[in-house]
């Protein structure tokens, strides 16, 4: 859905081979002249690396029209595998994704920029509740791109009961036995399993994790897969509930309005996925100019339109298109805001145990 987008033309990237080499001469030093000023049009390419269906292509249409910028999308499902990716090296990267829980880790690593967003021009746009955000204090590193919880998602033309309840996943019912998927992102199922039995995300406690670690064993039998791919598999009847992020389980609805979604009333994790420059980057000025693009309400909208999550940028809601204002997937209750958790890192020791749980019910 292209949301007031201008048509606009490439600016100067010329790469002709007939030049004459005197011509080539005058065009390379007017373009290093302008590059010099304020006025210059950026040129050349961006690599982005982000969650795979999650980038809107005519936000990205727009932003290489705008500034004669070539851009490249390579996917990834998790954290963990962006993380591990970037931790090699020799990427080719410019920008990347993280989730808020692993964002400090990233920039403990040394692997991002402080590129210094909450200095850029469209910077006064970020809604004020992601302004100054805990996991990036003053946005030195990161600008807003999609925020949303975690929680269940059901077929309710074959389960007629309360689905706003972990136990469609940890207790699962007779009618959805066999027919579960779990979202395989090990921070949110550890959190929705700690909120099950009583706990709070990042608990250490040890006599909460083995109740957690007890209660995902022995639900795992009632499910038929730990995969990321439910838009699909809950469209086509594959799967008949799967715990989820909500902009998933609105694009579900909208194709199959028998799909609902549910907030769990044990606990529910609100997260943010924040746009980050990593330190390797080779086009770190198309870079900056892609973050300050991004929180102009207009294309933050686009791109909302696209993914359907919120996107922390002040002003965008009037860009949105009908189907996501009001949506109950979007727009979360007072009284599960009231009592949700943000995502946060665990300390290392906590999440050393979780990845001893995690690692167990792979097998």
């Amino acid at each position: 859905m292209k949301m007031g987008q201008e048509e606009l033309k490439p600016g100067p990237f010329d790469n002709g081979s007939n030049e004459m080499n005197w011509k080539s001469t005058a065009a390379a030093t007017a373009l290093a002249l302008l590059a010099s000023t304020s006025l210059a049009s950026a040129d050349g390419v961006l690599n982005i690396f982000n969650w795979g269906n999650y980038t809107s292509p005519d936000m990205i249409k727009k932003f290489e029209q705008q500034y004669n910028v070539k851009v490249t999308i390579t996917d990834y499902d998790s954290n963990d595998t962006a993380l591990a990716k970037v931790r090699q090296g020799g990427t080719g990267f410019d920008i990347a994704v993280p989730s808020q829980n692993y964002l400090p880790i990233w920039i403990q690593e040394g692997l991002v920029q402080e590129v210094d967003p909450s200095k850029m021009e469209n910077f006064k746009n970020v809604a004020k509740e992601w302004a100054d955000p805990p996991f990036d204090p003053g946005r030195k590193y990161s600008v807003p791109w999609a925020w949303g919880t975690v929680g269940v998602v059901v077929n309710t033309d074959v389960y007629k009961g309360d689905i706003n309840t972990w136990g469609i996943i940890f207790n699962t019912p007779d009618e959805l036995k066999g027919k579960v998927n779990v979202v395989p992102e090990m921070s949110d199922v550890m959190a929705a399993a700690l909120h099950y039995v009583g706990g709070k995300q990042c608990d250490g406690d040890k006599a909460l994790l083995k109740k957690a670690r007890d209660v995902l064993v022995a639900a795992k039998p009632n499910w038929i897969a730990m995969e990321y791919n439910t838009i699909e598999k809950m469209g086509a009847g594959d799967f008949k509930a799967t715990s989820d992020w909500n902009g998933s389980a609105l694009r579900q609805r909208l194709a199959h309005p028998q799909i609902h979604y549910g907030y769990p009333k044990e606990g529910v994790v609100v997260w943010s996925d924040n746009v980050v420059v990593l330190k390797e980057a080779k086009n770190i000025d198309n870079a900056k100019l892609f973050l300050n693009f991004l929180m102009d309400p207009q294309n933050a909208a686009m791109n909302s339109a696209f993914h359907r999550y919120a996107n922390g940028i002040s002003g965008s809601d009037k860009y949105m298109p009908d189907d996501m204002k009001g949506a109950p997937e979007v727009v979360v209750p007072d009284e599960v805001m009231k009592t949700a958790e943000y995502s946060r890192t665990c300390p290392p020791d906590v999440q050393e145990l979780y990845t001893k749980i995690w690692t167990e019910l792979q097998k």
